[in-house]
């Protein structure tokens, strides 16, 4: 395998090929994170381009060096056996960059939950965490994966209950087709979420809650803004909003849409969706506190549901979760919304590291710990 600098067209042609792909992977993602130096790296396989991957590198300050990383990437055969004919490469392409270290989420799968093995874990006083219960599924690609990354060198990142400074290992996915890979009709979907969210679809239809697309982005973020306040987060500025819709909305007019609950007119929910393929992501959302009881969070989840399933996406990943299910953890309240939909919990292989000049390296990780 030789690793090589390709173009964006070149990269996102690459990623057309695919069913599906992270967007954190796309090439308008380093766009949207203008403060990180981007690149976008291809595989070939003699003349042949085998994989892709967007590299973000960050400097260290005062000094010419680089964490390189890929989120949620690359997008490469994680299937193998042989990982180290695509890594090793990649690090040595890396290091030549001026790259200390090297982090990357392998898009791999290494365990399943269902919603009620959840629900049942959450009333389970003896049930603390995802991993105390027995998984429903475990991946055998992902645990190989797992295993060859550790006789490579690379190092896990351990996290506290599965959030991250990069991306989430613990998210929640609504599968949008069968066992057999045949498309889930919006019936079968619905029937599979908990008596109350279908109970709130209602009322918001009902209350007269309409649901639209829109381009309002002001509206949107005074919105979070308000959400933010109210939920103790640091909310983004609405300059980052706009990057992201610019930057995805031009490589592809489908992969990026903003949806807008309304009630008798006021805005009472409001959410960013993005798709690649044939995975469909919840992104980012907003409800205002006053007229909860109309369930605009609700009704504008089911119809980003109704336009994946339209679309012919296969998953509806409603993103991260943490991995309590301690009933009394100020976290659970997330997971348990998310529960409702009657999706499944899902761990990915988590975030890894390799060292490439260790002594930067260590000189990182300390000063990241002690933030």
């Amino acid at each position: 395998m030789d690793v090589r600098t390709i173009s964006p067209a070149e990269h996102l042609a690459f990623l057309r090929t695919r069913s599906s792909a992270s967007f954190l992977q796309t090439p308008a993602w380093g766009q949207v994170k203008a403060e990180w130096r981007r690149e976008s790296l291809g595989w070939y396989d003699g003349d042949r381009l085998a994989g892709v991957a967007l590299v973000l590198y960050r400097q260290l300050p005062k000094v010419k060096r680089y964490l390189a990383y890929l989120p949620e990437g690359p997008v490469i055969d994680w299937d193998t056996e042989q990982l180290a004919a695509w890594l090793t490469p990649l690090a040595a392409h890396l290091r030549k960059q001026g790259a200390f270290g090297v982090r990357m989420g392998p898009p791999v799968v290494t365990r399943r939950w269902t919603a009620a093995q959840v629900k049942e874990g959450i009333a389970d006083a003896g049930v603390r965490r995802l991993g105390d219960l027995p998984p429903t599924e475990r991946d055998a690609t992902g645990a190989r994966v797992v295993t060859q990354l550790h006789e490579l060198g690379w190092r896990p990142q351990v996290t506290d209950g599965g959030f991250a400074a990069g991306q989430p290992q613990y998210v929640f996915q609504v599968p949008l087709v069968d066992a057999d890979g045949k498309p889930r009709s919006e019936d079968d979907v619905l029937k599979g979420m908990n008596q109350l969210w279908r109970r709130n679809i209602k009322k918001a239809a009902k209350e007269g809650v309409t649901v639209t697309v829109g381009t309002d982005l002001e509206a949107f973020h005074e919105l979070y803004v308000h959400t933010a306040r109210r939920d103790h987060f640091t909310p983004r500025p609405l300059s980052y909003f706009r990057t992201m819709v610019d930057a995805l909305s031009a490589e592809d007019p489908d992969r990026i849409r903003l949806w807008f609950a309304h009630h008798q007119g006021d805005l009472v929910a409001a959410t960013i969706a993005v798709r690649v393929g044939t995975h469909a992501w919840y992104s980012y959302g907003a409800s205002s506190t006053e007229k909860r009881e109309v369930r605009g969070s609700n009704a504008v989840q089911w119809a980003m549901l109704q336009d994946a399933i339209a679309a012919g996406a296969e998953v509806y990943d409603l993103r991260g979760i943490t991995d309590t299910l301690d009933a009394e953890d100020s976290h659970v309240g997330l997971i348990q919304f998310k529960v409702g939909t009657g999706g499944e919990a899902v761990e990915y292989a988590g975030e890894w590291d390799l060292p490439l000049n260790r002594v930067l390296y260590q000189a990182f990780d300390l000063y990241m710990k002690r933030r």
